[in-house]
Parts: C-alpha cells; structure tokens; sequence
C-alpha cells in the first residue's frame, strides 16, 4: 500500500514507525508547519516531521490543507490510502478522496464517545474506567465516519493523560496496521456509529484548569491528572 500519513505530536510517531516496520510504502508524510515551542520561542519540527525526515520520508507542511498546489502533490503521489494520526485539521473532502481507498483516521477514544481533539483528557476527567482506540473512515462531519476496527485499555485510578496518552498512540498503531492490511485485502468491515451517542471532547483552555474546591475530591482528582502534564 502506498500510504500517504497525516500527523503531528509524539501520538503519531508510533503509527508511523509501526507501517515503516510492516513495509508499508509511506509516499509522503503531512505535518503542521514548524511553530516556534517553548519559553524561549524557538521554532521546532513537529515528532512526526523528525521521525519522518529519520526514515527519509518526504515530509511536506501545507500552512492551508485546501491548498491546490498541496492538492496537487498529493494526487501525484500516486496515494492508495491517506491515514491520519492526530494531525490537527480538518481535512477537506477533495483531500480525503484524492486517495483511491479514502482517508482513516486514528481517534483516541471508544467512538462515538468523545469526539474531539481532546479526548484522552476528556475522560479521564470525565472519571471513565475505560478508553480505547478506533479506527474510522473519515468523513465530512469530525469523527463521525464509520467504524473498521477498535481497542479497548482500562484507564487506572491515578494515571495521568500523558501516560494513557502514550500507551493509546502503541495499541493505535498495531490496531493501525492490522487494519490497512484488511483494507488492501478486501477483508475490512465497517460499522456506523450510533450518533445519538455521541459526546464531544473540545480543545482544552486555560479556563477548564480552574480548581472548584467545593466539588468532591474524586473530581478534583480526576481534574488535575486529565490535565496532567
């Protein structure tokens, strides 16, 4: 399969490492431009950029994902499958059908549950017991596209966003492989997801760190290890 592979923060890095491994052909990688990072402001790649570059990659950075001339590379790439792990935009229909294969996504959570860009702190905050990872087939509206396979990991009394985090991105990418091998054998199934279920995991905001002190401690908890680190 001749994959092109959207993504940016260290989540993706493992999905990429993980196709590399399968002899998957990665044409192309996507990632967001380098932003400047950190207290002193200076500009970085993203995980996925350096991982990337480390397997002679090429790696493009579009500023706009609508870009024609984006648009364009990425058709003449030859692309049979666009997979995106995290990569931080919206992706347009004509992107997510330049593909022969259509575009699948590595989401964070037991969809329909937790739609969003936030959902490993959503529910850890939220006190789930579980979370998992789901691969869906992309479509117009976020995270809403049908189901082709899913994990399930238990989230423990005291562990932390960036530990679940971390042990997601792994299980996302051996699910990933298995199922981009289903897809170039015509054995992937897909199931809708039953939307009346669905509920969002927006960006976080300085706002949603505010301590409550009047609210049980169990909350509190749950607060401080979602948004950890």
């Amino acid at each position: 399969m001749k994959i092109a592979f959207f993504g940016t923060p260290a989540f993706a890095v493992p999905s990429l490492a993980q196709l590399v491994a399968a002899g998957e052909q990665i044409v192309m990688a996507i990632t967001r431009p380098d932003r400047p990072q950190g207290r002193g402001h200076r500009v970085q790649p993203s995980p996925l950029k350096t991982a990337a570059l480390g397997y002679r990659i090429p790696v493009v950075q579009p500023e706009r994902v609508g870009d024609p001339v984006f648009a364009t590379a990425l058709a003449s790439s030859g692309a049979d499958l666009g997979v995106v792990a995290a990569y931080g935009k919206i992706l347009p229909d004509t992107i997510l059908h330049t593909p022969r294969h259509g575009t699948i996504n590595v989401h964070a959570s037991l969809l329909p549950r937790y739609r969003g860009a936030a959902p490993v702190h959503r529910a850890i905050i939220a006190g789930e017991r579980e979370t998992g990872v789901t691969m869906i087939r992309l479509v117009r509206e976020m995270d809403a596209g049908p189901m082709l396979a899913r994990v399930v990991r238990p989230i423990g009394d005291d562990e932390t966003s960036d530990v679940v985090d971390r042990a997601l991105a792994e299980l996302g990418a051996r699910l990933l492989v298995s199922t981009v091998h289903d897809i170039a054998t015509g054995q992937a199934t897909e199931q809708p997801q039953d939307h009346t279920l669905a509920t969002l995991a927006p960006r976080l905001t300085k706002e949603d760190g505010r301590l409550d002190w009047t609210r049980p401690a169990r909350a509190i908890h749950n607060l401080v290890r979602g948004l950890h680190p």
